[in-house]
């Protein structure tokens, strides 16, 4: 059989700014560098469909903020690429008036970022009250207009994790089928200048991260995810692990303010994961990225054990 051919996936990052002030952003020293200006991310769209890019996904910072979102999305459709999608907090779609008219711009996906089942656990980590409110009414808002290709991702920190399985009910409240439970990147931002309050052991947290994903599949939610894990914690869920979906379904390029990266996929096994000597001789070996580059610094590799 011959292996599926690879979407092109192209992440437009339009800048840094955000409404949120989430404590483990990867981007919290970034916060004052130039946005793009739409000329530049129109220029970007241009060349994504020159590219032939199958999937164009708009990111921030915040990129629903930008007054000009709407017209991005709407120029990215007219250009006729074939997926359009957002990652957002979610907040700003609590303006049905605005939740309407990005869905009338054809934007094809939207991915909410949820890190918390309710405003206490969600807000502490956003850093600002009320933003759990505001997104459950996005997302309300967003059913009520008929949208239906809802989204989900959560970062797993040491003060969220024990709630994963509840986060996993909101989603299934809501009808929400694709979700990636994230292991928290340190490699830069928040989570490297906070590593010890944020970043949990791995033998810790992948206990909670297993529940959530046995939660979903025993209520018909069997797409859930989970993504910059090492495979050996997850041995027996490889069907719900994002990095092994990404390589063998996407070619991911990312293009932003400050840097062009053109595989993703690979610059992150080269830079930011590693596998060690501990990992030698497991079966998975050669489809496991490792473990985060700066984890290894701080905890060590004594957690890590090959699958035989």
């Amino acid at each position: 059989m011959n292996a599926p051919t690879r979407l092109k996936k192209i992440v437009i990052f339009t800048g840094y700014k955000c409404n949120n002030k989430c404590v483990f952003c990867i981007d919290s020293r970034k916060r004052d560098f130039p946005e793009k200006t739409t000329s530049e991310i129109v220029r970007e769209l241009y060349k994504a469909k020159k590219e032939k890019a199958d999937i164009v996904e708009i990111i921030g910072g915040e990129s629903t903020i930008r007054r000009d979102f709407a017209c991005v999305v709407r120029t990215a459709k007219k250009l006729g690429i074939n997926e359009v999608l957002t990652s957002t907090n979610g907040r700003i779609f609590s303006d049905i008036r605005f939740a309407r008219q990005i869905v009338e711009a054809g934007i094809d996906g939207i991915i909410f970022s949820i890190h918390g089942h309710n405003c206490e656990v969600h807000d502490r980590l956003t850093r600002v009250p009320g933003s759990f409110s505001e997104l459950v009414k996005g997302i309300e808002n967003l059913r009520k207009l008929g949208f239906k290709n809802i989204n989900g991702n959560t970062t797993v920190v040491k003060s969220n994790m024990r709630y994963l399985p509840e986060i996993g009910r909101l989603y299934i409240k809501y009808g929400i089928k694709n979700v990636e439970f994230i292991f928290v990147d340190p490699t830069y931002g928040g989570a490297h200048d906070c590593f010890e309050n944020l970043v949990p052991k791995i033998s810790e947290c992948a206990l909670y991260m297993r529940k959530v994903l046995n939660v979903g599949d025993r209520n018909g939610f069997p797409r859930w995810k989970v993504r910059y894990v090492p495979l050996c914690y997850f041995h027996r869920h490889l069907s719900h692990i994002s990095d092994i979906n990404e390589r063998v379904l996407f070619f991911t390029q990312h293009w932003a303010p400050d840097f062009k990266n053109t595989d993703a996929v690979i610059s992150r096994q080269m830079v930011s994961r590693r596998k060690t000597p501990r990992c030698f001789g497991c079966r998975l070996f050669n489809i496991c990225e490792g473990i985060w580059t700066e984890y290894l610094k701080h905890y060590g590799d004594g957690e890590l054990k090959a699958i035989k």
